[in-house]
């Protein structure tokens, strides 16, 4: 199917269910794209195939690269105990956590936002002021002091947590904030020239503000529902051609070498059936084969998913600045394209 057709069928669903976001994909040498919406509902500024977009956990990816690449310069192992490579005190913590844990959720380190127990994150600002939040080190408080929740390895329980901790090492090792490494040593090097790290309150020209349904059908933006500024476990703002490109040049190996992109993504702990987590985010197995990598974002007001199929060098990615809808059209391109 080529590049028209593709957009006459995404046009469809996205009248039926008034997604707004846009998506980029890439197949041999064809790109399929297209953009829907309002990146500023107030100003009727729409969406376009440049607008930046929040992608929430969608960028836990970068933090796991960011890891992997102090690993192949030797500065830190994957069996690094955390409290090793992190002079920050833990009291509850197990002396047994480790870089491997905390990158496949596994650690049992408490999280700030548990997803299996809360469901709103917005209820997180209420006693803790979202406009402070500016740093991985303003998280702390969150869940420095808490108890663990169960043993070092022994379930998979996703967790924001822990990859802030993860930051928090690439800090302490690098001598540089975590926002600063990542958009000098992997947006850059990527080509990710439109993608950054910036806060709430100061977002550049052309990134769309994250809107969240009311129940009255209304919409206020997310800026009070979000940290002040993203960090190690989520909050980048990319284009979608952006992650286009970090795919190309992520299994290109220009990131980290290709037997560290094959770490990265090797298959670490069942999560359901044919569904495992790596450092890299979930791959979807089929018959004991690698059938494609998947990221996933979510935030309110944002909405985020992307694959790539390494097989064929497909890639997929969907930015939306509502709540949801990046899922069904993701699903749909796939069905369009693969």
């Amino acid at each position: 199917m080529n590049a028209n057709e593709v957009k006459g069928k995404i046009q469809l669903l996205q009248k039926e269910m008034h997604f707004s976001g846009v998506y980029h994909a890439k197949k041999k040498e064809i790109d399929y794209s297209g953009s829907f919406g309002y990146a500023n509902r107030s100003d009727r500024i729409k969406n376009n195939s440049q607008t930046r977009f929040g992608i929430a956990s969608g960028c836990k990816i970068f933090t796991s690269i960011a890891v992997c690449q102090l690993v192949e310069q030797g500065l830190l192992s994957f069996q690094t105990k955390l409290h090793e490579c992190l002079p920050i005190d833990f009291p509850a913590y197990s002396k047994e956590v480790n870089i491997h844990q905390l990158l496949t959720h596994t650690s049992g380190v408490p999280d700030y936002f548990d997803e299996e127990k809360m469901d709103d994150y917005e209820e997180l600002w209420i006693d803790n002021p979202v406009y402070a939040i500016r740093s991985l080190h303003d998280f702390l408080p969150l869940f420095q002091n808490r108890e663990m929740t169960s043993l070092p390895s022994s379930e998979f329980h996703y967790n924001n947590a822990g990859y802030i901790l993860l930051g928090l090492i690439v800090e302490q090792i690098s001598e540089m904030k975590f926002t600063d490494y990542v958009e000098r040593f992997i947006f850059e090097k990527a080509g990710m020239m439109h993608s950054g790290y910036f806060e709430m309150d100061k977002l550049p020209d052309n990134t769309a503000l994250g809107y969240i349904e009311e129940p009255d059908g209304s919409y206020k933006t997310n800026v009070f529902s979000v940290p002040a500024k993203g960090g190690a476990d989520g909050g980048a703002f990319v284009t979608a051609e952006d992650m286009v490109t970090f795919w190309d040049a992520l299994f290109n190996h220009r990131l980290v070498s290709e037997k560290m992109t094959e770490k990265l993504f090797q298959p670490q702990i069942e999560v359901e059936e044919d569904l495992y987590y790596s450092y890299g985010g979930y791959v979807d197995m089929d018959q004991g084969k690698v059938k494609k990598h998947i990221l996933i974002g979510y935030d309110p007001g944002c909405n985020f998913r992307s694959v790539y199929y390494p097989e064929n060098s497909i890639s997929i990615v969907v930015c939306s600045n509502e709540s949801d809808g990046a899922f069904e059209v993701l699903k749909e391109l796939e069905k369009l394209i693969i």
